[in-house]
């Protein structure tokens, strides 16, 4: 089993930047297509952005393009989000996601998620 622990959450301002870090335990990472999740208060866990087993291919959710980023170093068994122009909605748990043989654009599909990390908190004030 693949155990990930996401880091890097804290408290930002709006309109600033935050790099979240995924590490996965194990020594198949490479065969695992990562992404991003994050659920808000009160509201239903959302994909943010997916990454496959290369890193050659990313996948993002419309709402989030063009301010974050994801990324993966396999040599480090890590995956990354680099989270710009932070706005108070961007509040959230953000969770780290794999699936085995996946894709990026099918890391979109929750019921598909075959290891979740425990989550960081991202709080962005105002």
């Amino acid at each position: 089993q693949v155990q990930l622990v996401e880091s890097g959450g804290g408290l930002v301002q709006a309109g600033g930047s935050l790099r979240l870090s995924c590490e996965a335990s194990g020594r198949t990472f490479s065969t695992y297509a990562m992404g991003w999740f994050r659920q808000a208060p009160g509201k239903e866990r959302e994909f943010v952005a997916g990454i496959s087993r290369s890193g050659g291919s990313t996948h993002y959710a419309d709402s989030w393009k063009g301010r974050f980023t994801i990324s993966r170093d396999n040599a480090k068994n890590a995956v990354y989000l680099q989270m710009n122009s932070l706005k108070p909605e961007d509040t959230a748990v953000y969770y780290c996601a794999a699936r085995r043989w996946g894709t990026a654009q099918g890391m979109g599909q929750i019921r598909d998620v075959d290891y979740w990390g425990k989550g960081t908190l991202v709080t962005v004030s105002s």
